[in-house]
């Protein structure tokens, strides 16, 4: 059996920056073990590029759901990335922070420790993280890995978007990373404005340690269980080319497998819910009833229009405009593929008219959905998504065996609250009202999708359950909270309860899912997940640590 200091499971977002970190603020030996692939296709890296590849799952598990009761018996699939980078690698590259009082609900998830996960703490771990095109102060990091960046090209309907918002009283916001995301306004990516490249976390963090001696990444390897010795996570199992391997972790296994699979590893290992361990034949070695609940997720239902002429993105990735796009790209770093289509977005609440937003409202500059989910042929169009922010819904992960094959149960309850539907059909009422604003109404030619004769609410209710479908953000199936909390997984050093030598870094470990995209998140928290490791680590050994300036 092999030693190392530091085990990290999986190779996300999370993991790239949690592993690079002790390599280069440390003297530690880490090993990351990643089910998926060693990289992507190259043309993953280019911002428009994900597109080819969004639905296919080449690099994606995808996870069929637990029939939904609220949905009429639907359980829509849900992808998780499989491919060193994690969702990073294949995602369409947002960049958003979400809301500060997001952070401030964690912290209340630990009150009375000494450690803080408010927003103002977090802050200058996106700070030092970022490197943007063209904000600073405070807020914006201007030295950092993450290349942050505006896309290089809008379309005419992104933009005509913006301003039909404005016309609707929703304000133009210059940047949606300052702490209280409201408005409409244009994304920043992760995308290197240098060389109009995806600049996720394993661009940004690991790459640069990866030929490092004390760095070992394996991909290919399925982490079949955690080993426990009195009380300890000593090491883990994991199978790489047909073969059991053992190795073992001297400081800490820190679990970054993401919101499906790091709850079934923990149960597969005999961390979790009694009964349901029971029921496998798993014998209980640490009772944590949470370990798998709290299940989250962002939500969005679609309302679609054709368009009178070429507003978008249609028919670009084929033919000679693809040729042409390809070459403006070669030659100049400009056009079509600088960027990934999904350009601007809105933050707002349109059921109640509260000061937080309860939906993000994107605009996709092309016909978005397959002809048998429309029931009419793609062309020229817009697809207006309005997605639910903070659903009151939870799911659950659950073990479909004791197979470490087996992929996990995902209940996701979608809907299971009524107050989840009301509002989405608030949104989708707005979004609607934005084909006939000026200047979006001059380029719409008619809603297609579901169409002007589905007005009632009932009817509305029924377009949401049949179309609603994932964000890509799952989180909270390993909650933070205090000991005292008999739903809570891990404390607030993430640490998971009851056993020791065990953390979970990664968007598991988030009490309730933040206002906007994940990943920024997930960065930041494995960031100071991080602090706390090495803390730990220069306690224990005082030389350990090495005088390098933090990532």
């Amino acid at each position: 059996m092999s030693d190392y200091d530091y085990i990290v499971v999986g190779g996300g977002s999370s993991a790239c920056v949690m592993a690079a970190r002790l390599i280069r603020d440390s003297s530690a030996r880490v090993l990351m073990l990643e089910a998926g692939k060693s990289k992507t296709h190259p043309l993953m890296d280019l911002p428009a590029g994900y597109m080819k590849f969004l639905e296919k799952d080449a690099y994606l598990t995808m996870h069929e759901t637990r029939p939904q009761p609220s949905l009429g018996g639907r359980g829509p699939t849900v992808p998780q990335a499989r491919v060193l980078g994690g969702g990073g690698a294949v995602n369409a590259m947002v960049y958003l922070r979400g809301h500060e009082a997001d952070y401030a609900d964690w912290n209340q998830a630990v009150a009375g420790s000494d450690i803080d996960w408010s927003y103002a703490t977090l802050r200058p771990h996106f700070v030092s993280q970022e490197d943007n095109d063209h904000l600073g102060g405070d807020e914006h990091g201007v030295a950092g890995p993450l290349k942050v960046s505006h896309l290089g090209h809008f379309s005419p309907m992104s933009r005509a978007y913006v301003k039909a918002l404005q016309g609707m009283g929703i304000p133009y916001t210059p940047d949606f990373n300052a702490g209280r995301p409201g408005g409409v306004g244009f994304m920043q990516h992760t995308i290197d404005w240098r060389t109009r490249q995806r600049c996720g976390a394993y661009q940004a963090f690991l790459e640069p340690v990866m030929h490092d001696p004390r760095l070992t990444v394996e991909t290919g390897a399925r982490v079949n269980r955690l080993i426990l010795a009195q009380g300890r996570v000593v090491g883990v199992e994991y199978e790489r080319d047909g073969k059991i391997l053992e190795v073992r972790a001297t400081r800490e296994v820190l679990l970054a497998a993401g919101a499906y699979q790091t709850p079934k590893l923990l149960m597969l290992s005999g961390i979790g819910p009694t009964a349901a361990l029971a029921d496998h034949g798993i014998e209980c070695h640490v009772p944590l009833e949470g370990v798998g609940a709290n299940l989250q997720d962002h939500y969005e239902v679609p309302v679609v229009a054709r368009t009178r002429g070429v507003f978008g993105y249609y028919g670009q990735d084929r033919g000679l405009k693809m040729l042409k796009a390809g070459l403006q790209y070669l030659l100049f770093r400009s056009g079509p593929v600088t960027t990934t289509g999904v350009e601007t977005c809105a933050f707002f609440d349109p059921a109640d008219g509260g000061d937080l937003p309860s939906i993000q409202m994107f605009c996709v500059p092309t016909v978005y959905l397959d002809r048998d989910v429309m029931g009419t042929d793609p062309g020229h169009g817009v697809t207006i998504n309005s997605l639910l922010l903070r659903p009151a819904s939870r799911g659950r992960v659950a073990l479909a065996s004791r197979d470490p094959a087996a992929a996990p149960i995902v209940d996701t309850g979608i809907y299971r609250e009524p107050e989840d539907l009301r509002r989405t059909i608030a949104g989708f009422r707005f979004a609607r009202r934005v084909l006939s604003q000026a200047p979006v109404a001059a380029m719409v030619e008619q809603e297609i999708f579901p169409g002007a004769e589905v007005e009632s609410d009932d009817a509305i209710a029924e377009h949401c359950r049949r179309t609603v479908k994932t964000g890509y953000h799952p989180v909270g199936t390993c909650r933070m909270g205090r000991a005292d909390d008999p739903m809570a997984v891990i404390g607030a050093n993430l640490r998971v309860h009851g056993v020791e030598g065990l953390r979970v870094i990664d968007a598991s470990m988030m009490p309730n899912i933040v206002r906007g995209n994940t990943n920024a998140a997930v960065m930041a928290v494995a960031d100071r997940a991080a602090d706390l490791v090495l803390a730990d680590l220069a306690r224990a050994e005082p030389h350990a640590e090495k005088e390098i300036a933090h990532v």
